[in-house]
């Protein structure tokens, strides 16, 4: 019997699911040698928390590590139902969450920062305390991530109905972004069976005609998901999106390193104020912050550092048990 202890959160309605006890410690050298540690040694415990009967096909999850660059608290994996991602916003937001409510890390300074070492860089997270019945709880999470920029603008992409245009940005992981509207989807739950089918189609698409690889780290390759963006529902915000990633799973929350992707297309189109934040709203409503923090080059492309911030809240702690004479131990999907 293989027993497995989280804590559950959401950040902006999108779940994150912290393993903190009876998961292997990750080995490697550098974050993306854990990575592939994990992904050799350990994917049955992925799939069996991200699955059903004790996950669904829309589940996120994260493991903390020992860090791999001086100056950082901890490393940080994330999971879902494919895999493993090599950053993650609204995971950055929940862990910081839980690890400084529940004192799950040690943080420097002032106590309320910590930086992780993810597959995809250094990230930084600042978080902002209130009081609440005498306990001091996280009221919202700022994260300085990795560089942000276009890799191509404006792809056409041949899909089984039309043609449509894409661009691919990174920002924390390689997204298309596509107008919701030139591809005929609006942004509801009512069209998710669409939205997952053609964001899934475009992803595909793209990979087939194009490599797509981080012009810095080689080992940063591939769409990770698809991006739909649209006017936003509530006149606050400035864009509505639905991210499908993985295989087909939709963030419920706006998304963090797909905000950050977006802000860097609106950035290279000459239209992201370094005046005021970019409000990113979810399917469900929720919203993510971002600002421009600094600009940077990665290689030949211009980039953008940006800070995005939210809020995430503990939903519960768990204790898993796999047993291994169960045939359905390392769950399954429907």
């Amino acid at each position: 019997m293989i027993t497995l202890k989280t804590i559950d959160a959401h950040a902006a309605g999108e779940p994150l699911r912290l393993i903190v006890d009876g998961f292997p410690s990750p080995q490697g050298r550098t974050m993306l040698d854990k990575r592939e540690w994990v992904r050799t040694h350990s994917d049955h415990l992925r799939r069996a928390l991200m699955l059903e009967p004790r996950g669904h096909a829309d589940m996120y999850g994260a493991i903390l590590t020992e860090p791999v660059t001086a100056g950082s608290h901890a490393g940080v994996l994330f999971m879902h139902n494919e895999g493993y991602s090599t950053m993650c916003g609204h995971g950055i937001i929940a862990v910081t969450t839980m690890a400084l409510e529940r004192g799950l890390l040690m943080p420097g300074g002032d106590g309320t920062t910590v930086v992780y070492d993810t597959p995809a860089g250094t990230v930084r997270a600042k978080a902002r305390f209130r009081s609440s019945k005498g306990d001091l709880r996280v009221e919202s999470v700022a994260f300085e991530n990795v560089p942000s920029f276009v890799l191509h603008g404006g792809l056409a992409v041949k899909l089984a109905s039309r043609t449509t245009r894409a661009d691919v940005a990174f920002g924390g992981a390689f997204y298309a972004i596509v107008d919701s509207e030139a591809a005929g989807l609006p942004i509801d739950a009512a069209h998710l069976p669409e939205l997952r089918r053609t964001g899934m189609e475009i992803k595909h698409a793209i990979e087939s005609a194009l490599a797509i690889v981080h012009p810095l780290d080689p080992g940063l390759t591939g769409i990770y998901g698809t991006i739909f963006t649209g006017p936003p529902s509530d006149a606050a915000a400035d864009l509505r999106n639905v991210t499908i990633f993985a295989d087909a799973e939709v963030d419920r929350s706006p998304c963090g390193t797909g905000t950050a992707a977006v802000m860097a297309v609106v950035d290279a189109m000459g239209l992201l104020s370094d005046q005021r934040p970019f409000v990113h709203e979810s399917l469900i409503g929720t919203r993510f912050n971002g600002r421009v923090a600094s600009r940077v080059q990665v290689g030949e492309h211009d980039a953008i550092i940006p800070e995005i911030e939210g809020a995430a809240w503990i939903t519960g702690e768990h204790t898993f048990l796999i047993d291994e004479d169960d045939p359905l131990r390392e769950g399954f999907r429907l």
